[in-house]
């Protein structure tokens, strides 16, 4: 197996984006290294796009990467640029990029040009930005690539902000990654969200669980789904009936609820709703221990938020 260390550069409209809008962020530039299994460089892979959509440049991106729709215009149209990118991948490969959205960006332009989809459900791929915090943070951080490269004592012997440059240093980072456990934490891409249940992903990492499932025509069906609306203890198993806290929104974004296992504590599962690809729901759950510390501060949160419910409550 090869991993394809991805990077990509993309423009967008100077006005706000509208829901209307069929592609926010348009790619300009693919820049990517191959890497052996054993992560020695063995290829690179370096195109302009020449835009379709905005032929103007965002104000931000001219400042970031120091490219000019001049040059765009000598490149090509982004379906010869991804045939000959994907040509030049190759089979058995894993993707690899400096934080997760590249994946989701590159099959959002794939499907502007109705070019055949990457796979028809979640991609596995390496988030090395996780990756490094998780080797020599906490886990939880989010360092820039410059940060990274100067922890790491490498060499910075060509600029960043580019497609191609910033692939160089995530490989740079991504063959440094010394502790083979550190790259159990794989990533998952669901642009495409699970089509049936046998599809869906639970995973099972060192500190947590995820579990990505299927696809929903509605809310109202994915929420009364069992195993959704549920909780165990992803530890040893067992069904945690009475929830000591049960599910509610602390940020309007997420829901948590959180269940006492007799063998391993409080237990706390974090629901995500999302849109796919095909604009159906689908769900990412993750479960994990908590400390007792933690228990009574998300039981404080969900006071809080239940005592604002009622407030509306009475005011309507």
């Amino acid at each position: 197996m090869n991993y394809i260390i991805l990077d990509l550069e993309w423009n967008q409209s100077n006005r706000t984006p509208q829901a209307a809008d069929q592609l926010i962020f348009e790619i300009i530039e693919i820049g990517a290294i191959k890497l052996s299994e054993d992560r020695n460089m063995i290829g690179e892979f370096s195109e302009l796009v020449k835009p379709q959509v905005y032929h103007e440049m965002h104000r931000y991106t001219s400042k970031l990467i120091h490219l000019q729709m001049e040059e765009l215009e000598k490149g090509r149209p982004f379906p010869e640029v991804m045939r000959e990118f994907l040509d030049w991948c190759g089979e058995d490969i894993m993707f690899c990029s400096w934080g997760p959205s590249d994946l989701t960006e590159l099959q959002k332009n794939m499907k502007y040009y109705q070019m055949p989809p990457l796979a028809d459900r979640p991609i596995a791929f390496y988030d090395v930005q996780k990756l490094f915090s998780i080797a020599h943070e906490d886990g939880k951080a989010r360092r820039s690539l410059e940060h990274a490269i100067d922890f790491l004592n490498l060499e910075k012997d060509i600029p960043f902000h580019r497609a191609f440059s910033d692939a160089y240093y995530t490989a740079k980072v991504f063959a440094k990654l010394a502790d083979e456990k550190v790259l159990r934490n794989v990533s998952y891409d669901a642009y495409h969200a699970p089509l049936s249940k046998e599809d869906e992903i639970h995973i099972i990492f060192d500190t947590y669980a995820k579990h990505i499932f299927r696809e929903f025509d509605s809310k109202t069906r994915l929420i009364a789904d069992r195993e959704i609306s549920g909780i165990k203890c992803y530890l040893c198993g067992k069904n945690l009936r009475k929830k000591q806290i049960p599910w509610f929104s602390p940020n309007r974004k997420n829901y948590s609820c959180v269940g006492y296992c007799e063998k391993h504590g409080y237990i706390k599962a974090k629901l995500r709703v999302r849109k796919d690809c095909n604009e159906k729901l689908y769900a990412v759950k993750t479960i994990k221990c908590i400390t007792k510390e933690d228990f009574e501060a998300l039981k404080e949160r969900y006071a809080k938020v239940k005592e604002a419910k009622k407030r509306r409550y009475h005011s309507s």
